[in-house]
């Protein structure tokens, strides 16, 4: 599990070191465009995700870490793209992409990050050391879909569709995160003398 861990911090550390441009512009109806953005990228990922998962036992142990990079990649590029169709895409920063990418795994973790306060979010941007420390506790914890994923890579089909399933099921939920989060007032606040 340690080596899966590591893996998984790995990937995430690479994902996240860039953060995805955009090709959408703002939109009058952003609701609508993010919707659209949001039921695309979700076909996209269950797609993905359950042709990975279609391989069986030990072979399909090995499509787990790429099936949740692939997943991420996804998910990264339609945050950026709701951000853009938001008109917000100076403030997606590598803080912000992890947030809504992540929020049920992260929200604790990024909590002195990113302030709600009423219908406005301050932004705190982190140092380098700070956000490496934040993404290897982020890896920990998200090593346990890892075995989520790894258990349905032993029941042909079922598993496959299950695993499609989940994939577009949770790009849905993080969609949902990214259009709530972007509807708000957004400020960024420099911070972090680490």
């Amino acid at each position: 599990m340690v080596d899966k861990k590591t893996k998984i911090t790995e990937s995430l550390t690479a994902l996240l070191t860039h953060v995805p441009s955009s090709s959408y512009e703002k939109s009058p109806n952003p609701v609508l465009a993010a919707q659209k953005i949001i039921e695309k990228s979700a076909w996209m990922a269950g797609g993905v995700s359950g042709a990975l998962a279609v391989p069986v036992g030990p072979l399909g142990m090995m499509t787990v870490v790429p099936d949740l990079v692939a997943v991420w990649r996804i998910q990264a590029q339609m945050v950026s793209d709701i951000a853009a169709v938001y008109g917000k895409s100076t403030v997606l920063t590598r803080e912000t992409l992890v947030y809504c990418l992540f929020q049920e795994g992260a929200g604790q973790l990024f909590r002195d990050v990113i302030v709600r306060a009423g219908d406005r979010i301050v932004l705190r941007r982190t140092s380098a050391r700070v956000f490496e420390n934040l993404i290897e506790k982020l890896g920990i914890r998200l090593s346990k879909r890892f075995l989520g994923k790894s258990i349905s890579r032993w029941i042909p089909i079922a598993g496959a569709i299950a695993v499609g399933w989940y994939s577009r099921h949770d790009t849905q939920h993080v969609g949902y995160v990214t259009m709530d989060f972007f509807s708000q007032s957004i400020f960024e606040e420099s911070q972090d003398p680490e």
